[in-house]
């Protein structure tokens, strides 16, 4: 499966630097998250495997799932929920849709690209009535120079409704990322080249590139990815199952 419609209407390797490493500035965060690692991978195979009422026909470890499902779901609820929207962004999902996964992302970043492939498809998959997955820029310019040129150029082909098509392009040519690149993916993408070109140059979406980064540096953010999953924030390059244990703890609680 590949990421490529989009429901939203547009407004008019790993890497080795130390840059792709997630801080927050808000300490209690990793108190947090630490704690949900350990028992997400425990807790995910009881909720979609060993669900039952009764506790004494069960064996000893689905009885220990049980009760690791609950501490997950304890951890969860401790985490702090932040107050972050998606209006104009660009989104995949149902609008009506219980949970709204919000990412941060730079396109220079290889655990971004890394993201899409092992953990985004699979819960698109999983999900597909219950996540909205939305798109936000935070570029990291002091090591990524082309993050932010990339970014004005996506919001350039989500201007004319081909945002997916044109972020599934740059994730997997991130290592040629160009101006060039930009108008050939634009090409094949079938966009209005002129009117592409035309944006991209102006720097029409500049704005829209800033407000988004300030938004996050607002919300602490310090580095990509970092995803907003109903206000929870989850940080860096999280295995699927961790996504997994804190979607379903929200789905249990609507």
């Amino acid at each position: 499966m590949s990421i490529e419609t989009d429901h939203s209407t547009p407004n008019s390797e790993p890497s080795s630097e130390t840059g792709d490493t997630i801080t927050f500035k808000r300490s209690h965060f990793y108190l947090a998250l630490a704690p949900v690692m350990f028992v997400c991978g425990l807790a995910v195979g009881y909720l979609f495997w060993g669900q039952t009422d009764d506790y004494g026909s069960q064996s000893d470890e689905t009885v220990q799932a049980k009760i690791e499902t609950v501490e997950a779901e304890n951890v969860v609820a401790q985490i702090q929920r932040f107050d972050v929207t998606s209006t104009d962004d660009p989104c995949i999902g149902p609008q009506s849709a219980p949970i709204t996964i919000i990412e941060f992302s730079d396109f220079q970043c290889a655990y971004c690209a890394r993201f899409v492939d092992a953990t985004l498809v699979p819960l698109l998959e999983n999900y597909p009535d219950e996540i909205r997955f939305c798109y936000r820029d935070f570029p990291l310019d002091n090591i990524h120079p082309e993050a932010r040129s990339a970014a004005e150029a996506a919001q350039c082909a989500f201007e004319q409704n081909k945002f997916w098509e044109f972020h599934n392009g740059i994730f997997r040519n991130q290592t040629a990322l160009s101006d060039n690149l930009y108008i050939d993916l634009a090409d094949k993408i079938n966009l209005d080249i002129i009117e592409f070109e035309k944006c991209y140059s102006s720097g029409k979406f500049r704005g829209r590139v800033n407000d988004d980064f300030n938004v996050g540096r607002d919300l602490g953010v310090t580095g990509t990815p970092t995803f907003f999953v109903n206000g929870r924030p989850l940080v860096g390059a999280q295995p699927l199952e961790a996504f997994m244990a804190v979607i379903e703890s929200e789905l249990r609680t609507q």
